[in-house]
């Protein structure tokens, strides 16, 4: 099955006609495809999701992909996914594509770094990718199409026999419910990873000011950034080195906290003059409410989606918790952990866990 690409639509025989159509009959020429038949098993596959947008962002076979994800948490054990997204109207593609991204993700499929390919109504967002391509607006879009089908069916997880996890917070000892279960699993995995925790609570931590592109690109290449400070100190190091980060995230009114907000948007310098595509990223996100999926979708757009972390399966810890130490006394919550931190170490030292 790895060397036949499964493009699996949602919206129907809808897909075949339009731009979306045209796009994949011409970025796909030449591989092995085909179209998913309904209800055949979707594990271990290499899948290509497509869907086209209307202008208000609404496409309700999407919704109905969706719905059956979630309702069968291993739908896709064992496959690779990327999707295509092409949009009507400027806005919702992104959106709607980290949307299924996670609950493909959740479903049990793996993807490499950078798996979105969207095109707006204009295909404005391809103009830097046309102009450094020396090529039109189409043309980069049915080259981003066809380059992540590239990927998606020679995508293999790095396996390290030692693996090396750097682990990112910004949180307080004294209250973390998010590092008391980072804690807990550090505990779990120490004998078997070298494992580095940077804390960017204290001090300063200047965020990205967005420097011109030649600039940025200038200071990357050095292994640093305009403004310094932790992230060219330690950070960026011990990014270099890992086959792993873990960012430990709170959730702060529905969003990642200030100070990893600002760690991730720095790590654009690094980003433009090192490949992250053979680093996974994991995450251990904590609510004191709800909303942990909407921090979830922030970590595997902003490291995934953007800065081209690869995304194993299970590598998202989800709970909700309000006072200090209730994350430990949470029903179930040592099994859960037992769980995270064994997919954590089979992933990145066995190419995932047995099946």
């Amino acid at each position: 099955m790895e060397n036949e690409l499964l493009v699996l639509p949602a919206g129907g025989p809808g897909l075949l006609e339009g731009r979306l159509g045209k796009m994949l009959e011409a970025a796909l020429a030449g591989r092995a495809v085909r179209f998913a038949e309904a209800e055949e098993s979707l594990e271990n596959r290499r899948i290509l999701f497509a869907f086209s947008l209307p202008e208000n962002g609404v496409n309700a076979g999407l919704y109905g992909l969706l719905a059956h994800l979630r309702d069968h948490p291993g739908r896709l054990r064992g496959s690779v996914g990327g999707v295509v997204v092409d949009g009507a109207g400027e806005l919702y593609t992104k959106a709607a594509g980290r949307e299924l991204i996670l609950a493909a993700h959740l479903a049990g499929c793996a993807f490499p770094g950078r798996p979105l390919a969207e095109a707006t109504g204009s295909l404005q967002n391809f103009a830097v990718q046309a102009r450094n391509g020396a090529c039109g607006l189409e043309e980069a879009y049915r080259r981003a199409v066809s380059d992540l089908a590239g990927r998606v069916l020679g995508f293999a997880p790095p396996r390290r026999r030692r693996p090396r996890v750097l682990a990112l917070h910004a949180s307080s000892r004294a209250t973390s419910n998010t590092l008391d279960l980072w804690g807990r699993v550090r505990e779990r995995v120490e004998g078997a990873c070298e494992v580095r925790e940077i804390g960017l609570r204290n001090g300063t931590l200047e965020d990205c000011a967005g420097c011109p592109y030649t600039a940025c690109l200038h200071f990357g290449e050095r292994g640093g950034c305009f403004y310094g400070g932790v992230m060219v100190q330690e950070v960026f190091p011990a990014l270099r080195e890992a086959d792993a980060v873990v960012l430990l995230c709170p959730n702060y009114n529905d969003a990642l906290s200030a100070n990893l907000t600002a760690a991730v948007n720095r790590l654009t310098a690094l980003y433009r003059a090192a490949s992250f595509e053979d680093k996974a990223v994991f995450a251990i996100v904590v609510s004191g409410y709800s909303g942990g999926d909407i921090v979830a979708s922030q970590v595997v757009s902003a490291l995934c989606v953007n800065k081209g972390f690869w995304l194993p399966p299970g590598s998202l810890l989800l709970e909700t918790a309000n006072d200090a130490g209730a994350a430990l006394r949470l029903p179930g919550i040592g099994e859960r952990l037992d769980g995270f931190a064994e997919n954590l170490l089979a992933w990145l030292r066995d190419g995932g866990p047995e099946q």
